[in-house]
């Protein structure tokens, strides 16, 4: 279908989500995006499967011209506005924010809840004919008559689902404001623009190595793409997917002083020594124009790429004359020239220092808040209509949860026994004795990992978003929890009717959302495996909680091109994840007296916090055998109520996750639970804690 929207003003306030692929996040309708959600620096999730997994901080653009005169007829020597949210209704303008979708949202429903339900305001409509699954468009208005269209495309291709493909055109529209009105009607000269992106990498390492780390502040940039002009013409093939030419900026977490280990990867030292930050994020410039009327790439751009100090950079506020000289510091730091003494270069930051692994970055600046990937753009002149286009990639990659586990939980071991020199396996299959380089090693693996996914999105924006698509998912998916099953239902997906489509696989998770899922069932076409629609998982096991998805999947035949491994590709698990879990559950029954049987049940009984309860599911008891609809109080051994729950969802189930109605844990002890049905029938069965 078209799409045709007439732009009006929108609030500066307003996001969309785009939540289908490993990397997920907002975009904001003033033009860029600053994280702080007033609780926590919320955005670019990734792996988006896992919680806490928030990388951004803040992304700073400016935009710079010479020689500007404003609808007031005052000529400026240079002009520069900041795009930022307080700028709004003052140097900018927000006129759209839409998202559009390949296809509808899958509904999915566990046990009558429609899981997807509060996501539907994200989507403003369906375009079939587009090439990405989703497409952020993101306009704004500025105070220099300068138009910025933002449009974000997302895939949800497994092997294109860690970047967001950002195409920035920049007009001559000489409309300063929210109105239609055209204030202006002259050339701009010497336009500039660029931007500061800080990383957290992420919000979970930041519980892990120290608070300050939620902003950045001891995050290190590199850069590649030095040489990008001898080499712009060179193929990337999944052969040869490392191309450390591309023009790219990229982040990680360094090391901070305040701790007395090496956090390199931020293992939980606390715990079982898990990385939790083997995150490498950044930026790859895929495209700049000319000039408004030569659309070739001009490899001589960008005008700097490199790191930047996290708070120093020069104020702009009320666009007034007495403001100019902020401008002119912000129009000098665009055409490459960084704000002050020593806080930014065009150097891979890393080498300046003599042991990077143990130096704590933001000394290299002395800039409390971190430091940003900084890329700028220009000059361009622009006549009024005319456009420029740049076009950038953001994503993250980075080793895997298992081998974030598994390098982890060796290191930690080592970390524990100070006698423990290995030997550790590299990832160059030699070995060392030394945990710190084995763990970190490992860890730098993610700089190729960043730059293979910096080389997919390049070929996929030059090959016209030519990828292999994806089967759509079924469109309806249906988790319904039983007696003696749970009953997985779905709909065909509108992609069987392609000539590549294979099947159905279903994937399971016990005990949280958040883990690792394993197939549990496949279907296709074919005389000894059928196409089917449902599924019933009889494996569950009573009391434990069940989290699943289901994904369309190819034959294989319709990936053969070169824009990523060829072979079966599958739907995005994250169209039809179920969020809620979904148990196996008994009838009710009516309460026995002490001396009938079969009785109520505690599982586990004694409940011990040391390995007998249920996978996943800390301090949680469940009662077995009880009636549909009944009261249960829990009492200490002295008599004190503790807890009452109300059961009433007509089952023969009720979880308890041993806390108290104050919400506090329960400790070791003896404990009573009480237990009356609608009919005022009452029955109880003691249970022991071990903590």
């Amino acid at each position: 279908m078209t799409h045709s929207l007439l732009m009006a003003q929108v609030d500066e306030n307003l996001k969309r989500y785009i939540r289908i692929g490993n990397l997920q996040s907002h975009f904001s309708a003033y033009g860029s995006e600053r994280a702080w959600n007033n609780d926590y620096y919320e955005g670019l999730q990734w792996p988006a499967l896992y919680p806490q997994q928030d990388n951004a901080v803040i992304k700073r653009a400016w935009m710079g011209v010479e020689d500007f005169t404003d609808e007031s007829g005052y000529n400026w020597g240079h002009y520069s506005l900041y795009v930022a949210q307080d700028a709004t209704g003052i140097a900018v303008f927000p006129m759209e924010l839409t998202q559009s979708a390949k296809f509808e949202n899958p509904i999915v429903y566990v046990d009558g809840t429609d899981i997807n339900a509060v996501f539907a305001n994200q989507i403003d409509y369906i375009d079939e004919a587009q090439v990405a699954d989703r497409i952020v468009s993101n306009v704004i208005n500025t105070s220099m008559g300068l138009t910025q269209k933002r449009d974000i495309y997302a895939f949800s291709q497994e092997y294109h689902d860690d970047y967001f493909i950002k195409v920035y055109t920049f007009t001559n529209t000489g409309n300063t404001d929210w109105d239609d009105d055209i204030e202006l009607n002259a050339p701009l000269k010497g336009v500039r623009v660029g931007w500061g992106t800080r990383y957290s990498l992420g919000r979970e390492a930041a519980y892990i190595i120290g608070y300050e780390q939620s902003y950045g502040a001891h995050s290190w940039v590199s850069r590649r793409g030095e040489d990008y002009i001898d080499h712009q013409n060179d193929l990337i093939t999944e052969a040869n997917s490392v191309a450390d030419w591309l023009r790219a900026g990229f982040s990680w977490m360094g090391q901070s002083e305040t701790n007395d280990y090496n956090n390199i990867g931020a293992p939980d030292v606390k715990r079982d020594g898990r990385l939790t930050s083997p995150n490498h994020a950044g930026s790859v410039v895929l495209h700049v124009d000319k000039s408004s009327t030569d659309a070739a790439d001009d490899a001589f751009q960008p005008t700097f790429l490199g790191w930047h100090a996290g708070d120093r950079y020069p104020k702009v506020e009320d666009l007034r004359s007495y403001n100019e000289p902020e401008m002119f510091q912000v129009y000098e730091m665009l055409r490459g020239i960084p704000f002050g003494d020593g806080s930014g270069g065009q150097t891979r930051m890393e080498t300046l220092a003599a042991d990077p692994d143990s130096y704590d970055p933001w000394h290299l600046h002395n800039d409390g808040g971190g430091t940003n990937v900084m890329i700028t753009y220009g000059p361009f002149d622009l006549a009024p209509g005319e456009s420029i286009v740049i076009v950038e990639a953001e994503g993250i990659n980075g080793l895997d949860r298992d081998m974030c586990e598994l390098i982890g939980q060796r290191w930690k071991k080592a970390y524990d026994n100070s006698s423990d020199s290995g030997p550790f396996d590299l990832p160059d299959a030699s070995t060392t004795t030394d945990k710190d380089i084995y763990k970190n090693q490992w860890v730098y693996t993610g700089r190729d990992s960043i730059l293979k996914t910096f080389g997919r999105a390049k070929r996929n924006y030059e090959s016209g978003f030519g990828i292999s698509s994806p089967p759509q998912p079924p469109p309806l998916f249906n988790v319904k929890s039983g007696g003696d099953r749970i009953t997985l239902e779905w709909n065909a997906s509108p992609s069987e009717s392609d000539p590549n489509f294979g099947g159905y696989r279903i994937f399971r998770a016990i005990g949280k959302k958040d883990t690792t899922y394993k197939e549990i069932f496949a279907c296709g076409f074919g005389a000894e495996n059928d196409i089917r629609y449902s599924f019933s998982d009889i494996s569950a096991v009573r009391g434990q909680a069940y989290y699943y998805y289901i994904s369309s999947f190819t034959d294989g035949s319709g990936n053969q091109n070169d824009l990523n491994p060829t072979g079966i590709l599958q739907s995005g698990r994250f169209y039809t994840l179920t969020t809620k879990p979904a148990y196996l559950q008994r009838e009710a029954v009516n309460i026995y007296t002490k001396g009938d049987f079969p009785r109520i049940r505690i599982v586990p009984n004694p409940y011990n916090i040391r390995g007998n309860g249920f996978t996943g599911e800390k301090n949680k008891i469940m009662f077995y055998d009880i009636p549909g609809k009944c009261t249960i109080r829990i009492f200490s051994e002295r008599g004190d109520l503790i807890k009452t729950i109300e059961h009433d969802d007509g089952s023969g189930d009720q979880e308890w996750y041993l806390t108290t109605d104050t919400r506090q844990t329960i400790v070791s002890g003896v404990y009573v639970a009480h237990f009356t049905d609608d009919k005022g029938q009452m029955a109880y069965e003691k249970f022991i804690v071990i903590r």
